[in-house]
């Protein structure tokens, strides 16, 4: 039976196994592969990935990297396109083809039929003198000296290496398209990943209250903004409007630890001058990384003309799921 130290010793050996056997692609890496990327980046149509077994599960994923970083694609399974789907190749469309021998029955049946159709096609394998390798327009060498499986039969450090590729693919389009966070945005609007990309200031502070008090106001009122606003925090402002300090509820519970004049004291012996602001423009990850960095809980937001217009509440980018 294995014990804890034999457990870990298997799971490093895997992973230096893997890692090894993908820095080694690097050195495959040749001409057909640049021409590749330079042949879908300036095609009219979208690329069709495809494969058997587990082959097809990376081909999944790769297309999933594709559609998400500019490069319109469709996953196609290989047993499936010789029964019908082979019609989701369009015209000007590019099949990558993904197989480790690249002799399987399905791949032999399926590439005379794109080639027939004038579709070029892409091969991933990891044996350019297969059937596969030789038929296809670019090879990309994906060879392993083994897999990292211990009777190495398994798809293990093979599929990785198919996937990398993919990612190289996807990676290499991205930057040659000039793809932007904000473009990227656009194909991730949902979960957290999205939100971090476009959600802004005034998308967190449009629902919540405003409090404020004038720099002569007495601590009753303070207490009661705060308490009343129920974001723990209230801008001091002067006579026009501006900002001029911050009061937290941690300020006042500090200041009634000193004194007992209660009736004495106004916003203006309490607050923090100058507080720290963001502008309402900014997005939400800059107004986290204003609360980390500062190690608050609240940020008081301003407009084009310093103008407090709002409070950014640590809660509200848990609550969106940023933070």
């Amino acid at each position: 039976m294995k014990n804890s130290s034999d457990i870990l010793s298997i799971a490093k050996e895997t992973l230096l196994s893997q890692s090894n056997a993908i820095a080694n692609l690097a050195n495959l890496l040749n001409n057909s592969f640049i021409n590749a990327v330079n042949f879908i980046l300036n095609s009219k149509g979208r690329v069709i990935v495809t494969g058997i077994g587990k082959s097809a599960n990376i081909a999944s994923k790769i297309v999933a990297t594709l559609n998400s970083t500019g490069t319109p694609a469709v996953f196609m399974h290989a047993a499936d396109a010789i029964h019908g789907d082979l019609g989701n190749v369009q015209q000007n469309d590019t099949v990558i083809c993904i197989s480790k021998s690249g002799n399987t029955p399905e791949i032999k049946v399926l590439v005379p039929l794109i080639k027939n159709s004038n579709n070029k096609i892409i091969a991933i394998t990891g044996n350019p003198d297969s059937f596969l390798g030789k038929s296809a327009d670019f090879l990309l060498n994906s060879y392993v000296e083994k897999e990292v499986c211990p009777n190495n039969l398994a798809p293990t450090s093979s599929t990785t290496a198919q996937l990398v590729l993919g990612d190289a693919l996807a990676v290499c389009l991205l930057e040659l398209r000039g793809f932007t966070s904000s473009d990227f945005a656009k194909y991730h609007p949902g979960g957290a990943l999205g939100k971090r990309l476009y959600l802004r200031v005034s998308d967190l502070v449009k629902n919540n209250e405003l409090p404020k008090v004038n720099i002569s106001d007495p601590l009753t009122r303070v207490i009661i903004e705060i308490s009343e606003k129920r974001l723990g925090v209230t801008a001091v402002v002067d006579k026009n409007g501006s900002i001029v300090g911050i009061i937290t509820d941690g300020d006042i519970r500090r200041m009634l630890a000193k004194t007992t004049k209660i009736n004495e004291l106004i916003a203006n012996d309490i607050m923090s001058k100058n507080p720290k602001t963001i502008h309402i423009d900014a997005m939400a990850i800059d107004a986290l990384d204003a609360l980390e960095n500062n190690s608050i809980t609240q940020i008081l937001a301003i407009d084009d003309s310093n103008k407090y217009v709002g409070v950014v509440h640590l809660h509200d980018l848990i609550k969106e799921g940023i933070f």
